[in-house]
């Protein structure tokens, strides 16, 4: 079981609200900052119209920064990201996470169905990484016809490796052991994260097969203890999505 600290407080409040909001805000700086450097007029990255291999890697980038709040709060007032997340996976949590990873796949894509079946397939979007796998002209990225692949590789580690890691040490770990150190009922930290972890994925379409996913992800914290089992969840989730990104005409 992951061990939650309720004593440890930053500005009077469990660290894990500082780490989350701190994860949160940077997020939307690097966001800020490479929308502005790209010359963009959204504050929404699209690796599409990236014009090189590198710049590809860089719409991920505020992704990442997603884990650094936790990470931080952990090393600075916690004990240690085994202790406070039950981060590394043990066999259990292998089990229980490719579970509930292929429940998570289930749910998002019937939700995505009875989204479309009520609003219509052009009102919905599918999701981001599947516009990857659309891309016609891989040697754009990096100037010659066999670069393109190797810049999709490190990608689709991005989103199966790092991309779950980050995302669930913010919500099913820090904000979770927050509000679970309140003494908030499992159920409503298992709602409340999800919610969350919906809305800051800032698609509005894809919201309610989001907020089902995050459901599924956070059965799969709370049913092992740990986040271990949902960073596996997750990836298993993202897998197929990842696949896609090769599958090009």
């Amino acid at each position: 079981m992951a061990h939650d600290d309720g004593g440890r407080r930053v500005l009077g409040a469990h660290w894990g609200f500082a780490a989350f909001f701190a994860g949160v805000a940077g997020y939307h700086l690097v966001t800020l900052v490479t929308t502005v450097a790209l010359n963009r007029q959204t504050g929404e990255l699209d690796p599409l119209e990236l014009p090189a291999g590198p710049l590809l890697l860089l719409a991920f980038l505020p992704n990442l920064m997603l884990g650094l709040g936790p990470l931080l709060g952990s090393l600075r007032h916690g004990e240690g990201l085994s202790r406070d997340f039950g981060l590394v996976p043990t066999w259990r949590d292998v089990r229980i996470g490719l579970a509930f990873g292929a429940l998570a796949l289930v749910v998002g894509y019937g939700l995505n169905l009875a989204v479309i079946a009520v609003y219509g397939a052009d009102e919905v979007s599918d999701s981001p990484l599947s516009d990857l796998s659309d891309l016609s002209d891989l040697s754009n990225l990096s100037g010659n016809a066999d670069a393109g692949p190797a810049w999709l590789v490190p990608a689709a580690l991005i989103v199966v490796l790092a991309a779950p890691l980050t995302e669930e040490l913010l919500f099913r770990g820090a904000l979770w052991n927050a509000l679970s150190a309140y003494r908030i009922p499992s159920w409503v930290v298992l709602v409340l994260t999800a919610l969350v972890f919906a809305q800051v994925h800032g698609e509005a379409t894809r919201t309610i097969a989001l907020f089902g996913q995050g459901l599924v992800l956070g059965l799969a914290r709370h049913h092992s203890g740990r986040v271990g089992a949902s960073v596996i969840a997750h990836a298993a989730n993202n897998l197929p999505p990842a696949v896609l990104l090769f599958a090009g005409p």
